[in-house]
């Protein structure tokens, strides 16, 4: 049986940098990957969590296709909106790595500390990423998402096995995606991309 991180369309860690910047391409194939872990969290409850991460990375593609040599780093998609007023895909992907974040956030918590069930990984993960963003009725509708996280034993065996080299791998694989975040964050933070998104 494949794990996990083995089914991925691709691994952050795969995902290719350059002094342009992050390969759109790549990226976007590995974001895919998340919504297959929302599936993999086995509810109807994350259907709109993985219906935000596929819309914004179906906003960041749409910008892609349209001229995929002059749009090949995510960095040249957000540089090209800058001062537009259509900057459709610099919120797709401002949205995006916020919802990465989430992620990346609760799975970190969950394999880094065996006692915690996943339920309270995603929590804490939401309080501190998406929560402060979000309004009444969206905070309601992620109180129910986490309310169906399943146990952390029956989420670690949809992985591929509740054993260290799942972990290792899932470890691997968060790492590389905060490392992408993290110059996302750089760049909206240095150029304020993020203001009236």
């Amino acid at each position: 049986m494949l794990t996990f991180v083995e089914r991925v369309p691709l691994r952050f860690e795969q995902v290719t940098t350059d002094k342009a910047g992050i390969n759109t391409a790549e990226f976007l194939d590995a974001a895919r990957g998340v919504v297959m872990l929302f599936d993999e969290l086995g509810s109807t409850a994350f259907l709109a969590v993985k219906t935000d991460i596929s819309g914004n990375i179906n906003k960041v593609q749409a910008k892609y296709d349209s001229d995929k040599a002059a749009f090949n780093t995510l960095e040249k998609i957000v540089l090209a909106e800058a001062g537009t007023k259509d900057r459709t895909a610099t919120q797709g992907l401002l949205w995006l790595k916020r919802g990465l974040e989430f992620t990346a956030q609760g799975l970190s918590r969950s394999l880094s500390n065996a006692a915690e069930e996943l339920v309270d990984s995603f929590r804490q993960a939401y309080e501190v990423t998406l929560k402060p963003l979000h309004g009444f009725v969206v905070k309601a509708v992620f109180n129910v998402a986490m309310a169906a996280c399943p146990y952390r034993k029956t989420f670690y065996e949809k992985m591929g096995g509740d054993n260290d080299a799942v972990r290792k791998d899932l470890q691997v694989w968060v790492d590389a995606l905060q490392k992408h975040l993290d110059l996302l964050n750089d760049l909206y933070r240095k150029g304020a991309y993020d203001k009236g998104l």
